[in-house]
């Protein structure tokens, strides 16, 4: 196992982060995280199946064609293109996060808002397989150099200074860049002193804000990221010169995006332990922002064990810290982007339909009378408990009245597929073929893949596993 011990927490670190990505091997990871890893995989590729389907794809294709980009050798999932590792890398990490479906980090200290922490697969997955393909690896090098990404992802995003998030970075977009330089530059064997510079690169392309939640341009995010990271490792790789201190610089990435951070949450912490199982990673169940979940999953909690029927609903408060409005900023939407950060409308579509799926987030029903009704029933609050359970969970308080003078209340920190309530590998399966079904994927394709991915590490080619995601 690679050293985790820097010289001193705030020297050298971009150095140290490179010395991880480029010494750390596939033996390093613990067990438990390859098999973490290996159902957040599957979720994105059946996301990037589903994302690619959506008019948001079908976009981004059009741009590839206006480009004139010619053949190359990275498959857009889903499709029959196979084009640069940089493009393709684009379309498949804004597939992953084109219905906000895509799993989430857990914070570790208390003051780290959940959201202010990233979707890690997006970004990270994407530039692995892209650069997979161009180095034709194996499914062991691949896999390993998605954990590396998620991880440098993750760490960086739980040292910056949460005044990042709160002031309008989205993570994701800003902390996914490095995750994607780290995964291309390990498949690409680059050296110590190269992988620095792409780290360096990808930071100065670090980019994305929350203003824009709700709208295309926030799958836009991941999908840049992911695009970034590759560029850099690439421009790196051919002599491009960078800073190689681009993390603990003074005008480095820390103090410009977030005005500082805490040394003690990333130096000597790569992969002590790794993110993916301490303190974790949460696959969604629904395809809305991760905030929503808890609410989500408590709310259908209380719907069937009180068979709660939406024509007895009279009032509904829901309560959360003060960081939640925050993102959760379209209480009234009328569109399934702005849907997707309504707590107002994930707690009304389960009332009514008790489901909340791919079918159900669409413009139409978010426009229905009988939806925007009982949105005007529902008040989402800030909660001096929830608020006092601390930012690293997503604690959600709901009361319900009821005709009859009845009341239902519950309460819940964190949501379905989440480490305190996780799903299984066929959980996660079912999700993937769900999302390749709506796609209208070929199934024998899909079960191919969710085979594939299971032995993974064993996997001669993933050329064999792109092939299996390609359309004919």
């Amino acid at each position: 196992m690679p050293s985790n011990e820097p010289a001193q927490p705030n020297d050298h670190l971009t150095r140290y982060v490179a010395e991880f990505i480029c010494n750390t091997r596939l033996q390093d990871l613990p067990a438990d995280v390859v098999a973490l890893g290996k159902k957040s995989i599957l979720d994105g590729l059946g996301l990037a199946l589903s994302g690619g389907a959506t008019q948001l794809g079908a976009m981004v294709r059009q741009h590839f064609s206006d480009l004139n980009l010619g053949a190359g050798p990275a498959t857009v999932i889903g499709s029959n293109l196979k084009i640069a590792p940089r493009f393709a890398a684009f379309a498949n990490g804004l597939g992953i996060h084109a219905d906000d479906y895509d799993d989430t980090q857990l914070a570790v200290a208390a003051d780290r808002v959940y959201g202010l922490l990233t979707h890690p697969t997006a970004p990270a997955l994407p530039a692995a397989l892209a650069m997979a393909e161009l180095t034709k690896a194996n499914g062991a090098s691949a896999m390993l150099a998605y954990h590396l990404g998620v991880e440098v992802e993750c760490k960086i995003a739980e040292a910056i200074n949460p005044r990042h998030y709160q002031t309008g970075f989205h993570a994701t977009a800003t902390c996914g860049t490095f995750a994607a330089a780290a995964a291309s530059a390990k498949l690409m064997g680059l050296d110590v002193e190269t992988t620095c510079r792409a780290l360096s690169i990808a930071g100065s392309q670090s980019a994305g804000l929350r203003e824009n939640f709700g709208t295309m341009t926030k799958p836009f995010h991941a999908g840049r990221s992911s695009e970034s990271g590759v560029a850099a490792a690439q421009f790196a790789a051919y002599g491009w010169t960078a800073t190689d201190k681009i993390l603990e610089a003074p005008r480095g990435f820390f103090s410009a995006a977030g005005g500082g951070y805490d040394p003690l949450a990333i130096a000597g912490k790569l992969g002590a332990p790794w993110t993916m199982a301490d303190p974790g990673v949460s696959i969604k169940p629904h395809p809305s922002g991760s905030l929503t979940h808890p609410g989500m999953t408590e709310m259908l909690r209380l719907i069937r064990a009180n068979d709660i029927r939406a024509r007895d609903v009279v009032r509904v408060r829901v309560g959360t810290n003060h960081n939640m409005p925050n993102a959760l900023i379209h209480h009234r939407p009328t569109n399934e982007l702005q849907a997707k950060f309504s707590m107002e409308f994930c707690m009304a579509i389960l009332l009514i339909e008790g489901r909340a799926g791919l079918g159900e987030f669409t413009d139409e029903v978010v426009n229905r009378p009988d939806v925007k009704a009982m949105i005007e029933k529902i008040d989402f609050v800030v909660d001096k408990d929830a608020e006092a359970a601390g930012y690293h969970k997503m604690t959600t308080l709901i009361d319900i009245e009821l005709t009859g003078g009845r009341k239902v209340s519950g309460r819940a920190d964190f949501g379905k597929g989440s480490p305190v309530d996780p799903m299984s590998y066929e959980e996660v399966a079912n999700k993937f073929r769900e999302n390749a079904a709506y796609a209208k994927f070929p199934g024998a394709q899909a079960e191919s893949v969710v085979a594939m991915v299971r032995d993974l590490e064993t996997l001669p080619s993933i050329g064999k596993l792109m092939a299996a995601l390609t359309r004919s």
